[in-house]
Protein backbone atom coordinates (compact mmCIF):
# COMPACT_ATOMS: atom_id res chain seq x y z
CA UNK A 1 0.00 0.00 0.00
CA UNK A 2 1.42 3.36 -1.04
CA UNK A 3 0.79 6.31 1.25
CA UNK A 4 1.23 9.96 0.25
CA UNK A 5 0.98 12.99 2.52
CA UNK A 6 -0.43 16.17 1.03
CA UNK A 7 1.78 19.21 1.61
CA UNK A 8 0.34 22.27 3.33
CA UNK A 9 1.53 24.59 0.56
CA UNK A 10 -1.00 24.38 -2.26
CA UNK A 11 1.73 25.22 -4.77
CA UNK A 12 3.60 22.05 -3.80
CA UNK A 13 0.65 19.71 -4.38
CA UNK A 14 1.09 17.17 -7.17
CA UNK A 15 -1.72 14.99 -8.56
CA UNK A 16 -1.95 11.41 -7.30
CA UNK A 17 -4.27 8.60 -8.35
CA UNK A 18 -5.70 7.80 -4.91
CA UNK A 19 -8.30 5.25 -3.85
CA UNK A 20 -8.69 6.67 -0.33
CA UNK A 21 -8.08 10.16 1.03
CA UNK A 22 -8.04 10.48 4.82
CA UNK A 23 -8.87 13.99 5.96
CA UNK A 24 -7.13 14.19 9.31
CA UNK A 25 -6.75 17.94 9.74
CA UNK A 26 -8.33 20.05 12.48
CA UNK A 27 -11.84 21.17 11.61
CA UNK A 28 -10.78 24.77 11.05
CA UNK A 29 -8.47 23.54 8.26
CA UNK A 30 -11.11 21.49 6.42
CA UNK A 31 -11.76 24.17 3.80
CA UNK A 32 -8.07 24.42 2.88
CA UNK A 33 -7.81 20.61 2.90
CA UNK A 34 -10.62 20.47 0.33
CA UNK A 35 -8.70 22.90 -1.88
CA UNK A 36 -5.66 20.62 -1.59
CA UNK A 37 -7.70 17.50 -2.38
CA UNK A 38 -9.27 19.09 -5.44
CA UNK A 39 -5.80 19.77 -6.83
CA UNK A 40 -4.24 16.48 -5.66
CA UNK A 41 -6.90 14.03 -6.85
CA UNK A 42 -7.69 14.32 -10.58
CA UNK A 43 -10.54 11.78 -10.46
CA UNK A 44 -12.39 12.39 -7.16
CA UNK A 45 -15.33 10.28 -8.34
CA UNK A 46 -13.00 7.25 -8.04
CA UNK A 47 -11.83 8.13 -4.53
CA UNK A 48 -13.43 7.79 -1.10
CA UNK A 49 -12.86 10.64 1.34
CA UNK A 50 -12.71 9.47 4.97
CA UNK A 51 -13.18 11.97 7.78
CA UNK A 52 -12.12 10.79 11.28
CA UNK A 53 -12.18 14.43 12.38
CA UNK A 54 -13.74 15.52 15.63
CA UNK A 55 -16.78 17.73 15.74
CA UNK A 56 -19.82 18.29 13.58
CA UNK A 57 -19.77 19.89 10.14
CA UNK A 58 -16.74 18.40 8.39
CA UNK A 59 -18.67 15.73 6.50
CA UNK A 60 -21.15 18.30 5.22
CA UNK A 61 -18.30 20.27 3.64
CA UNK A 62 -16.80 17.15 2.07
CA UNK A 63 -20.20 16.08 0.74
CA UNK A 64 -20.70 19.49 -0.85
CA UNK A 65 -17.30 19.19 -2.52
CA UNK A 66 -17.22 15.53 -3.59
CA UNK A 67 -20.73 14.08 -3.24
CA UNK A 68 -22.27 11.98 -0.48
CA UNK A 69 -21.48 8.65 -2.15
CA UNK A 70 -17.76 9.47 -2.01
CA UNK A 71 -17.62 10.44 1.67
CA UNK A 72 -17.32 8.20 4.72
CA UNK A 73 -17.64 9.52 8.27
CA UNK A 74 -15.38 7.97 10.88
CA UNK A 75 -14.73 8.17 14.62
CA UNK A 76 -11.35 7.23 16.04
CA UNK A 77 -11.29 6.16 19.70
CA UNK A 78 -7.69 5.01 20.08
CA UNK A 79 -6.08 6.96 22.96
CA UNK A 80 -2.70 8.50 22.23
CA UNK A 81 -0.19 9.07 25.03
CA UNK A 82 3.06 11.03 25.14
CA UNK A 83 6.14 9.51 26.76
CA UNK A 84 8.86 11.31 28.72
CA UNK A 85 10.75 12.04 25.51
CA UNK A 86 7.78 13.79 23.98
CA UNK A 87 7.02 10.96 21.55
CA UNK A 88 3.41 10.02 20.89
CA UNK A 89 2.25 6.40 21.11
CA UNK A 90 -1.15 4.90 20.33
CA UNK A 91 -2.53 2.45 22.85
CA UNK A 92 -4.04 -0.92 21.98
CA UNK A 93 -7.49 0.12 23.19
CA UNK A 94 -10.33 1.64 21.21
CA UNK A 95 -10.84 1.36 17.50
CA UNK A 96 -12.38 2.97 14.46
CA UNK A 97 -16.06 3.32 13.57
CA UNK A 98 -17.24 4.08 10.04
CA UNK A 99 -20.50 5.23 8.49
CA UNK A 100 -20.97 5.89 4.75
CA UNK A 101 -22.59 9.25 4.05
CA UNK A 102 -24.23 8.04 0.83
CA UNK A 103 -25.60 4.85 -0.64
CA UNK A 104 -22.26 3.30 -1.60
CA UNK A 105 -21.07 0.20 0.24
CA UNK A 106 -17.39 0.11 1.10
CA UNK A 107 -16.81 -3.46 2.25
CA UNK A 108 -13.33 -3.38 0.76
CA UNK A 109 -12.51 -0.31 2.85
CA UNK A 110 -13.72 -1.90 6.09
CA UNK A 111 -11.67 -5.00 5.29
CA UNK A 112 -8.55 -2.95 4.58
CA UNK A 113 -8.70 -1.18 7.94
CA UNK A 114 -9.63 -4.39 9.78
CA UNK A 115 -6.51 -6.06 8.36
CA UNK A 116 -4.39 -3.64 10.42
CA UNK A 117 -5.66 -5.21 13.65
CA UNK A 118 -7.84 -2.24 14.57
CA UNK A 119 -11.21 -2.88 16.17
CA UNK A 120 -13.65 -1.85 13.42
CA UNK A 121 -17.34 -1.00 13.75
CA UNK A 122 -19.74 -0.11 10.92
CA UNK A 123 -22.62 2.27 11.66
CA UNK A 124 -25.64 2.97 9.46
CA UNK A 125 -26.28 6.60 10.40
CA UNK A 126 -23.27 8.88 9.96
CA UNK A 127 -24.91 11.79 11.78
CA UNK A 128 -25.61 9.58 14.79
CA UNK A 129 -21.97 8.47 14.66
CA UNK A 130 -20.58 12.00 14.69
CA UNK A 131 -22.95 13.25 17.39
CA UNK A 132 -22.13 10.21 19.53
CA UNK A 133 -18.43 10.99 19.22
CA UNK A 134 -19.21 14.61 20.04
CA UNK A 135 -20.70 13.38 23.33
CA UNK A 136 -17.23 12.11 24.20
CA UNK A 137 -15.26 15.04 22.78
CA UNK A 138 -16.94 17.69 24.93
CA UNK A 139 -16.41 15.90 28.26
CA UNK A 140 -13.76 17.64 30.41
CA UNK A 141 -12.58 19.62 27.41
CA UNK A 142 -13.80 23.22 27.14
CA UNK A 143 -14.24 23.60 30.90
CA UNK A 144 -10.71 22.34 31.55
CA UNK A 145 -9.40 24.77 28.95
CA UNK A 146 -11.29 27.75 30.37
CA UNK A 147 -10.21 27.00 33.94
CA UNK A 148 -6.70 25.82 32.95
CA UNK A 149 -6.98 22.61 34.93
CA UNK A 150 -6.56 18.94 34.09
CA UNK A 151 -9.49 16.48 34.12
CA UNK A 152 -8.39 14.80 37.35
CA UNK A 153 -8.79 18.13 39.11
CA UNK A 154 -11.93 19.25 37.29
CA UNK A 155 -13.92 16.33 38.68
CA UNK A 156 -13.46 17.75 42.18
CA UNK A 157 -15.15 21.03 41.24
CA UNK A 158 -18.66 19.76 42.02
CA UNK A 159 -20.59 22.66 40.51
CA UNK A 160 -18.53 22.83 37.32
CA UNK A 161 -18.63 19.05 36.99
CA UNK A 162 -22.40 19.33 37.19
CA UNK A 163 -22.16 21.70 34.20
CA UNK A 164 -20.37 18.90 32.33
CA UNK A 165 -23.33 16.63 33.00
CA UNK A 166 -25.75 19.30 31.85
CA UNK A 167 -23.72 19.76 28.64
CA UNK A 168 -24.14 16.04 27.90
CA UNK A 169 -27.86 16.34 28.59
CA UNK A 170 -28.04 19.15 26.03
CA UNK A 171 -26.47 16.91 23.38
CA UNK A 172 -28.87 14.10 24.28
CA UNK A 173 -31.84 16.48 23.93
CA UNK A 174 -30.66 17.65 20.52
CA UNK A 175 -30.09 14.09 19.32
CA UNK A 176 -33.61 13.21 20.44
CA UNK A 177 -34.97 16.23 18.59
CA UNK A 178 -33.05 15.21 15.45
CA UNK A 179 -34.15 11.55 15.82
CA UNK A 180 -30.55 10.40 16.19
CA UNK A 181 -29.95 7.24 18.23
CA UNK A 182 -26.71 7.22 20.30
CA UNK A 183 -24.10 4.78 19.03
CA UNK A 184 -21.62 2.92 21.21
CA UNK A 185 -18.08 3.34 19.93
CA UNK A 186 -15.09 1.03 20.37
CA UNK A 187 -14.05 1.22 24.05
CA UNK A 188 -16.64 3.89 24.82
CA UNK A 189 -20.29 3.02 25.71
CA UNK A 190 -21.87 6.31 24.63
CA UNK A 191 -25.36 5.11 25.50
CA UNK A 192 -24.27 4.47 29.09
CA UNK A 193 -22.66 7.92 29.27
CA UNK A 194 -25.81 9.65 28.07
CA UNK A 195 -27.93 7.45 30.33
CA UNK A 196 -25.88 8.34 33.41
CA UNK A 197 -26.25 12.03 32.54
CA UNK A 198 -30.03 11.73 32.90
CA UNK A 199 -29.72 10.67 36.56
CA UNK A 200 -29.89 13.23 39.37
CA UNK A 201 -26.70 15.29 39.27
CA UNK A 202 -25.13 14.00 42.54
CA UNK A 203 -25.55 10.39 41.38
CA UNK A 204 -24.29 11.20 37.88
CA UNK A 205 -21.23 12.94 39.34
CA UNK A 206 -20.45 9.92 41.51
CA UNK A 207 -20.71 7.51 38.59
CA UNK A 208 -18.75 9.64 36.12
CA UNK A 209 -15.97 10.96 38.36
CA UNK A 210 -13.87 7.80 38.39
CA UNK A 211 -14.54 7.12 34.71
CA UNK A 212 -13.38 10.54 33.56
CA UNK A 213 -10.49 10.80 36.00
CA UNK A 214 -9.34 7.33 34.96
CA UNK A 215 -9.75 7.85 31.23
CA UNK A 216 -8.22 11.32 30.98
CA UNK A 217 -6.51 11.88 34.30
CA UNK A 218 -3.55 14.21 33.81
CA UNK A 219 -3.83 14.27 30.04
CA UNK A 220 -4.53 17.83 28.82
CA UNK A 221 -7.61 17.89 26.57
CA UNK A 222 -7.34 19.27 23.04
CA UNK A 223 -8.85 22.70 23.72
CA UNK A 224 -6.54 23.26 26.70
CA UNK A 225 -3.54 22.39 24.52
CA UNK A 226 -4.74 24.94 21.98
CA UNK A 227 -5.02 27.73 24.55
CA UNK A 228 -1.64 26.89 26.07
CA UNK A 229 -0.17 27.09 22.56
CA UNK A 230 -1.75 30.54 22.12
CA UNK A 231 -3.79 29.41 19.13
CA UNK A 232 -6.35 31.96 17.96
CA UNK A 233 -8.22 29.13 16.22
CA UNK A 234 -9.63 26.17 18.13
CA UNK A 235 -12.18 23.46 17.40
CA UNK A 236 -14.68 24.78 19.93
CA UNK A 237 -16.95 25.96 17.09
CA UNK A 238 -17.47 22.38 15.89
CA UNK A 239 -17.73 21.00 19.43
CA UNK A 240 -19.65 23.07 21.99
CA UNK A 241 -20.39 25.66 19.32
CA UNK A 242 -22.03 23.03 17.13
CA UNK A 243 -24.27 22.05 20.03
CA UNK A 244 -25.25 25.69 20.55
CA UNK A 245 -25.98 26.17 16.84
CA UNK A 246 -28.06 23.00 16.60
CA UNK A 247 -29.93 24.02 19.74
CA UNK A 248 -30.96 27.30 18.19
CA UNK A 249 -32.05 25.53 15.01
CA UNK A 250 -33.99 22.82 16.87
CA UNK A 251 -35.43 25.02 19.59
CA UNK A 252 -33.50 23.22 22.35
CA UNK A 253 -31.95 25.39 25.10
CA UNK A 254 -28.19 24.83 25.39
CA UNK A 255 -26.99 27.38 27.97
CA UNK A 256 -23.95 25.38 29.11
CA UNK A 257 -22.59 24.74 25.64
CA UNK A 258 -23.42 28.33 24.65
CA UNK A 259 -21.28 29.70 27.46
CA UNK A 260 -18.45 27.20 27.02
CA UNK A 261 -18.20 28.02 23.30
CA UNK A 262 -18.42 31.78 23.77
CA UNK A 263 -15.98 32.05 26.67
CA UNK A 264 -13.38 29.78 25.14
CA UNK A 265 -13.57 31.60 21.81
CA UNK A 266 -13.17 34.93 23.61
CA UNK A 267 -10.10 33.65 25.45
CA UNK A 268 -8.56 32.33 22.23
CA UNK A 269 -8.95 35.75 20.61
CA UNK A 270 -8.05 37.74 23.75
CA UNK A 271 -5.52 35.69 25.77
CA UNK A 272 -5.41 38.34 28.51
CA UNK A 273 -8.99 37.36 29.34
CA UNK A 274 -7.81 33.92 30.49
CA UNK A 275 -6.60 35.30 33.81
CA UNK A 276 -10.22 36.02 34.74
CA UNK A 277 -11.17 32.34 34.55
CA UNK A 278 -8.04 30.40 35.47
CA UNK A 279 -8.87 28.26 38.49
CA UNK A 280 -11.97 30.37 39.15
CA UNK A 281 -14.83 27.91 38.67
CA UNK A 282 -17.27 30.25 40.41
CA UNK A 283 -16.93 32.77 37.57
CA UNK A 284 -17.71 30.16 34.93
CA UNK A 285 -20.68 28.96 36.98
CA UNK A 286 -21.98 32.53 37.23
CA UNK A 287 -21.71 32.94 33.46
CA UNK A 288 -23.90 29.87 32.93
CA UNK A 289 -26.43 31.00 35.53
CA UNK A 290 -26.67 34.37 33.77
CA UNK A 291 -27.21 32.61 30.45
CA UNK A 292 -29.98 30.46 31.92
CA UNK A 293 -31.74 33.58 33.21
CA UNK A 294 -31.35 35.27 29.84
CA UNK A 295 -32.86 32.29 28.00
CA UNK A 296 -35.77 32.11 30.44
CA UNK A 297 -36.43 35.82 30.03
CA UNK A 298 -36.49 35.48 26.26
CA UNK A 299 -38.90 32.55 26.45
CA UNK A 300 -41.38 34.72 28.37
CA UNK A 301 -41.42 37.45 25.74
Amino acid sequence: MDVSYAPRDLQEVTPVDADVAIVAVKAYDTDSAIDTLRKAIPYPEKCVFVSPQNGVGNEEKLIAAFGADNVVAAALTVPVDRDRNGQFHATHDGGLAFAPCGASAYNWLWAAFASTGLNIKIVDDWRALKWSKLSLNIVANASCAILNVLPNRLVHYDHVFTLEIRAIREIRAIMNKMSLTPVDLPRYPVRVLQGIATLPSPIARTLLTSRIAGARGRKPPSLLLDLRANKALTEVDVLNGAVATAGRECGVPTPVNNVFARVLSDIAHMPQLWAKYREHPEILEAEVQAEVKRVRALSRT
